[in-house]
């Protein structure tokens, strides 16, 4: 199945135009007004870093909403593998244009980037077991189809993308009532949704699977305590591993068998990729 890798466009022009209103309120930018109008440029846009690529729609889109005229090219697509050094693509316009887009596009560039690279150090970090990295809701308001669009780009796949998506049943939710009960009401209600548990001991495990649960979320097991829940489980439910990951850990918990492990740092606490717009000619 072909994975897409970009968000969708309403989500990418909605936050790009959020984002240059920031930047232009009230005035436009006034230093650029001192630039020659004539003046144009090729900018290479250069990785300072080794990583992974992700956010090209949304500098395709700063730029068209800047200013038409910028003509966006791209050297590298969304999920390349990029090196320290690599030019990922060229605007090519006016240079007042082109700095009054700059920072807005490198900015959803840097961050996405980010995501998508950190990703693929957590999709490295478990290859060979069979695990896949789920991201989480730990998203930033408003950017969250775009921040898992670059999940997606750094070879992760999407937990639920809102609250309508699927019934996920914590132990908030669960009060007074038993899991079977909670389960059996939420069948009941939204038949045609997948229906997860979050379990956080062995007992809850075998509650949720037996009263029909089709993903059981193992929130803080400790690695040795994981591969029992799965043997418990028997395929009867996607397995879900989640709780306080890191690249040094994530292993040890992958090896325990489960289907799928959770990663809200992928969102939440991924560092900004480096990358600059160098100017080759005036």
């Amino acid at each position: 199945m072909t994975v897409n890798l970009h968000p969708p466009i309403g989500a990418v022009r909605d936050a790009v135009e959020r984002a240059l209103a920031e930047d232009l309120t009230p005035m436009g930018d006034l230093t650029a007004a001192l630039i020659d109008p004539g003046a144009r440029v090729n900018a290479a846009i250069v990785a300072r870093q080794e990583g992974v690529l992700a956010g090209t729609l949304c500098v395709e889109e700063t730029c068209r909403q800047v200013d038409p005229d910028i003509a966006v090219s791209w050297e590298m697509g969304e999920g390349w593998p990029v090196q320290s050094g690599d030019i990922v693509g060229y605007l090519h316009g006016f240079l007042r244009s082109v700095l009054t887009a700059e920072r807005t596009a490198l900015n959803f560039l840097s961050h996405l980037s980010g995501v998508a690279t950190l990703t693929d150090r957590f999709v490295s970090a478990v290859r060979g077991t069979g695990v896949q990295i789920l991201d989480t809701r730990k998203t930033t308001p408003g950017l969250r189809a775009l921040e898992k669009a670059a999940v997606r780009a750094g070879g992760g796949r999407n937990h639920r993308g809102s609250l309508s998506e699927m019934v996920l049943i914590k132990d908030n939710h669960r009060a007074g009532l038993s899991i079977a009960d909670a389960v059996k009401q939420a069948k009941e209600a939204w038949p045609a949704r997948t229906i997860e548990v979050e379990c956080d001991s062995i007992e809850q495990v075998g509650e949720a699977v037996d009263a029909g649960a089709q993903m059981i979320m193992l929130d803080n097991f400790q690695p040795d305590q994981i591969r029992g829940a799965v043997a418990l489980v028997e395929g009867r439910a996607v397995v879900e591993v989640s709780g306080r990951m890191s690249l040094e850990t994530i292993r040890a918990y992958a090896a325990g068998g489960p289907d799928v492990i959770s990663v809200g740092a992928l969102t939440h606490s991924a560092p900004v990729f480096d990358f600059g717009l160098d100017l080759e000619n005036r």
